[in-house]
């Protein structure tokens, strides 16, 4: 491997699949916590009934087993729509497959909710729209018992022995009651740069909109999935996770930032091995790397030699990622309330096309920018439950409501009536309360868990 047969990889994987789009697609990915009404913990065999239960409605076709024979993935050979249970059997995923339109997209969640939800409300569970599993704290914290996931706790668990400057926080399992809401689009190329700084600017506002994942262990804070991943073993190189502090101003420059992200894992010998994060421009020029793999428990170290091919492993979690489909994820959203499962989806699709309005309208902004703060800095402080004395209250709700108004005039413009998605965020960008802003609300005026949860769940 030389340095430039590595840049021409990683361009032909990131790059050459970005085109320029006759019509855009959408796919969503939809995290949701199985949670039990009493507070208990989840049942995960009743997790795992009602969802075989679902895969035998719905004619899904299973696509994978864990070590036990327990199908915990299938997919509808149709639509392309995956049901599967991610990272433990406490938290269900839709990952639906790709549309024109969000309408589609809703129809088919709404009918798998409403399936899924009669069965599990008979067995004193419910799903609902929350990016933390509200009973996390009494739940069984194992991870699905498939190789990729074994992988997955073993590197998060190693934030209780690797030791660097950085903090690593004390929530090793936080992916077995943490939820998402995640938006893949076709991405044109020639735009990829302007997509990415006007994404990343908006973030702070998404902040304020979308914050949905609170624990008590952490009071100060209504989104505590960024320090979820931020300070995890996944963190340790910070252009692997989070916001682009730097935003890249040309290709040649992503292509230097994607060569500095670290490669964690791959595969050797029929197993998921995963090591120190080593970044990719580091990585193919050892002679070794001292691995490991983590089964039942137990670290089995495994010295391996790089290889070409480990290059389909490196992956990123960033806010604005760019992916080998030639599509930007966009990960920053936590899972919503169900009645607004699909604002995520409409509130980026509708700004994909205004890039260079929504950047104009950030960057003349006063009421956050412009006072010493970058992006993800600003993102921080407006994921906290107080904010600082210099923020503009009245001149945010000014900017929550422009930059919502973009994508509307975006959804308009395409013509199929999907504005309708972002009335919930209208609602939000005046009284400046996001979901997990009202549940701190509520609990704080005596309100029943119970009650918040059934709400959450559109009930």
């Amino acid at each position: 491997m030389t340095s430039d047969r590595l840049r021409d990889l990683l361009y032909q994987k990131y790059f050459e699949p970005t085109k320029h789009m006759e019509k855009r697609y959408i796919g969503a990915e939809i995290e949701i916590p199985i949670i039990r009404l009493s507070g208990d913990a989840t049942d995960q065999e009743i997790a795992k009934k009602i969802a075989w239960e679902f895969i035998e409605e719905y004619g899904f076709s299973p696509a994978g087993y864990d070590k036990f024979g327990i199908c915990y993935s299938a997919t509808d050979d149709n639509t392309g729509d995956n049901i599967s249970f991610d990272c433990s059997y406490n938290n269900i995923e839709f990952s639906f497959g790709k549309e024109e339109s969000i309408f589609p997209l809703k129809e088919r969640f709404e009918e798998y909710i409403g399936f899924l939800n009669g069965r599990f409300l008979e067995e004193g569970h419910i799903l609902s729209g929350f990016g933390i599993n509200p009973n996390y704290h009494v739940n069984r914290k194992d991870f699905l018992p498939v190789p990729r996931y074994q992988m997955l706790e073993g590197f998060l668990l190693r934030g209780r022995d690797w030791k660097y400057p950085m903090y690593l926080h004390p929530y090793y399992d936080f992916a077995t009651y943490a939820s998402a809401s995640q938006v893949q689009m076709d991405v044109d190329g020639e735009h990829l740069i302007e997509t990415v700084k006007a994404f990343t600017l908006a973030e702070p506002v998404k902040a304020v909109l979308f914050a949905n994942s609170y624990m008590p262990e952490v009071p100060d804070l209504l989104c505590v999935r960024d320090l979820f991943w931020e300070n995890s073993t996944h963190g340790i190189n910070p252009h692997n996770i989070g916001i682009f502090e730097k935003i890249p101003e040309s290709k040649d420059e992503f292509l230097d930032y994607i060569e500095r992200t670290s490669i964690f894992c791959t595969e050797r010998n029929g197993h998921y091995v995963h090591f120190k994060p080593i970044p990719i421009c580091e990585y193919f020029f050892k002679d070794k790397i001292h691995a490991e793999y983590y089964e039942d428990g137990v670290y089995t170290p495994m010295d391996i030699v790089p290889a070409e091919d480990d290059l389909k492993h490196l992956r990123t979690y960033k806010f604005e990622d760019l992916t080998y489909r030639g599509t930007i994820e966009f990960r920053s959203c936590c899972t919503q309330p169900f009645h607004d499962t699909f604002s995520v989806a409409a509130f980026h699709l509708g700004l994909m096309d205004k890039t260079k309005d929504l950047i104009r309208i950030l960057e003349e902004d006063l009421s956050i920018y412009h006072h010493g703060y970058s992006p993800g800095e600003l993102r921080k402080i407006l994921n906290g439950k107080k904010w600082p004395s210099f923020i503009d209250l009245d001149g945010l709700r000014a900017l929550c409501g422009k930059v919502i108004a973009l994508s509307e005039e975006g959804l308009k413009e395409r013509g199929l009536g999907e504005e309708v998605f972002l009335d919930g965020l209208k609602e939000r960008s005046k009284t400046l309360v996001s979901p997990a802003r009202k549940m701190v609300d509520r609990l704080e005026k005596g309100d029943k868990k119970e009650d918040i949860i059934k709400d959450f769940a559109g009930m």
